[in-house]
């Protein structure tokens, strides 16, 4: 009797005592990747692990490896690669019990001599850790793609955009059935020929957007509903217009983050799909980047790799949303004024702010203040900005333009 009141008190101890909780809307630096640094890699989660693999190292080498990563000890394992060609600019995604990698192009860049645009597509079984050639990719007649996007809807997954080559891009969508090991033409991306998209799934839609044609990068945003096969345009990206952005979705939140209008950015959007809105999150918790990854396992993403102005990036951050599966989202009721304004801003809530964060539309924080309910923005150039306002688990943000 007195052992197991001694483990019991070992227990409670060690809960009671333990480290607290990252604080809701933040970044925890993790583990490198261990695959070194690279771009333009594939990312999915299976039964609760996640993997990343593919894409180009510092050398400029294509690579066809995986990579499975454990978050109870933060490390990294390789795993078998690839069976097919090395690849980037793939397509990843995961559906049961497994994860699958298709389309992307063989070659550092696209215009090299005897480079392959590829259609193969494989299927990794984790239990066994072994691949299985599934029905090729159907897309410019078989002739393969890279730069596409993809989001899973109820067991099927959607292939959208991408490039057959220089200066030909597509607005195509093939639904991959997995059961049925077939692939179906769905409705174009109303969008246009676009590529560097960026894709994701939630509340049961698909929603596609942003991404280039090479001569503009877009904003836009649209939503695609499985049981009618249409497309309809939703809210805007409220930032820079980018490309080569990383998606994730945690719970019934869609999230994009960092990509490329020219520069690096690093800022991250959450998308409401409920109301149509977006609202600015922290900043991604590394450095700015394009070509990232990102998979989620419970309540969590974990996002890293790319490349940045210094170049490709093997740096993991693991990001704590506004909420968690056991807490649901709170926002504050807040009101912000003068808007617009060439002086000052001041926040009116019932809750006392803990932090003001002013973030402008590139998504880089440009002022912020703590236990106060006002900033001053007399010495800011005009345009548009968004403040955050955060007190304990509840925060909410507000546009504001300075004159």
């Amino acid at each position: 009797m007195k052992q197991l009141l001694l483990i019991l008190f070992l227990a409670v101890t060690s809960f009671g005592f333990g480290q607290n909780p990252p604080p809701p809307n933040s970044w925890i630096k993790k583990a490198d990747f261990t695959g070194l640094k690279r771009e333009r890699a594939v990312a999915f989660a299976i039964n609760g692990v996640g993997y990343i693999g593919t894409g180009v190292d510092t050398a400029e080498t294509v690579l066809k490896d995986l990579w499975r990563y454990n978050d109870a000890t933060d490390s990294w394992t390789q795993m078998a690669d690839l069976p097919g060609s090395e690849r980037r600019n793939a397509v990843g995604f995961a559906i049961g019990y497994y994860g699958y990698i298709t389309t992307g192009m063989n070659t550092p860049n696209a215009t090299d001599i005897g480079a392959t645009k590829l259609s193969d597509n494989w299927r990794y079984d984790p239990s066994s850790n072994t691949w299985a050639a599934m029905a090729g990719f159907p897309g410019n007649n078989g002739g393969g793609m890279y730069f596409g996007a993809c989001f899973v809807l109820d067991d099927e997954a959607f292939v959208v955009g991408g490039k057959h080559g220089p200066n030909n891009y597509t607005p195509n969508m093939y639904m991959y059935n997995p059961a049925q090991d077939l692939w179906y033409l769905a409705a174009d991306f109303p969008g246009g020929v676009r590529y560097q998209l960026s894709a994701l799934a939630v509340d049961g839609k698909g929603f596609v957007g942003l991404g280039t044609d090479q001569d503009l990068y877009r904003k836009d945003w649209w939503e695609y509903k499985r049981t009618t096969n249409t497309w309809a345009q939703r809210a805007d990206l409220p930032a820079s217009a980018r490309a080569s952005a990383v998606t994730f979705t945690i719970k019934d939140r869609g999230y994009v983050c960092m990509g490329t209008n020219g520069g690096m950015l690093g800022d991250l959007w959450e998308y409401n799909p409920f109301d149509n809105s977006w609202s600015v999150r922290a900043p991604y918790g590394g450095s700015a980047r394009k070509n990232a990854v990102a998979f989620v396992l419970g309540s969590r993403a974990y996002v890293g790799t790319g490349k940045g102005v210094s170049g490709k990036k093997m740096s993991m951050h693991e990001y704590h949303p506004m909420w968690t599966l056991e807490l649901d989202e709170q926002e504050l009721e807040i009101a912000v004024y003068p808007n617009p304004t060439s002086d000052y801003i001041r926040v009116a809530s019932k809750f006392q702010p803990e932090t003001l964060t002013l973030i402008n539309m590139m998504g880089e924080e440009i002022r912020t203040a703590a236990n106060t309910d006002n900033l001053t923005v007399s010495d800011l150039p005009p345009g548009s900005y968004r403040l955050l306002v955060q007190s304990g688990n509840k925060s909410a943000n507000s546009p504001i333009t300075i004159y």
